[in-house]
């Protein structure tokens, strides 16, 4: 198992290299216009979901890397956020549901919703910041989603002006592929894994063992 999300994951962080690479690019071509700083946090309140691929990810990073000292108070922060979000969630669902609200105005107050990422220390600045998903990475360049435009509210990026844009549509799909990969590669029993999206605090709390990921108990034998 270890082996083929190891190959999976080689393919993300390429992705991940990718992105780095276009921010970096217009941060270059648009020097006062991108704002990101050290300590500056506005992404990091942003309420967004992970595709299973990044999950996953997120999860192995957050095991290994030597944060036994603030691990269980990143955990019960992790815990109280994502029953903060369940709580957004449900909402905004009844709204649509009850005809309240169409799906396109609640996702567009959803954007807006502020929570705080449970990796943002007390010094405002992330404890796996070499690891954070590619929402973080391209939160403060110009991006568009459905054909909706964004940008960081701090940036200098003006309303109505022409700008290079990362299309997140094409982002999403390359993850929705890779999550796809995963399934296959696990030979699970889960065929629908691959469309799991979850905020990254339930990332973090999430025991990703043979059983949330379907392995068949023969091959989860086999690999003891």
């Amino acid at each position: 198992m270890m082996q083929a999300l190891d190959e999976i994951f080689a393919k993300y962080e390429a992705l991940v290299k990718q992105v780095d690479e276009i921010f970096e690019n217009v941060r270059e071509k648009y020097p006062d216009c991108v704002k990101c700083q050290l300590e500056c946090s506005d992404c990091c309140h942003a309420l967004f979901d992970l595709s299973l691929i990044e999950a996953l990810y997120i999860n192995r990073k957050f095991i290994e890397n030597g944060l036994e000292q603030k691990k269980a108070q990143i955990i019960e922060d992790a815990n109280k956020i994502d029953r903060k979000i369940h709580q957004i969630k449900r909402k905004a669902f009844k709204a649509v549901e009850s005809g309240e609200k169409s799906e396109k105005q609640v996702l567009f107050e959803m954007a807006a919703e502020r929570v705080r990422c449970p990796l943002l220390n007390k010094d405002n600045q992330c404890e796996l910041y070499d690891f954070r998903p590619i929402t973080c990475r391209l939160y403060g360049i110009p991006t568009s989603i459905e054909g909706r435009g964004h940008t960081c509210g701090l940036s200098g990026f003006k309303e109505g002006e022409s700008y290079p844009t990362v299309n997140l549509d094409v982002i999403h799909n390359k993850l929705y592929a890779l999550s796809q990969e995963i399934v296959v590669a696990l030979k699970s029993k889960h065929v629908k894994m691959g469309d799991v999206l979850m905020p990254l605090s339930m990332a973090l709390i999430t025991v990703f063992d043979e059983t949330y990921l379907g392995i068949a108990d023969e091959q989860a034998e086999t690999e003891k």
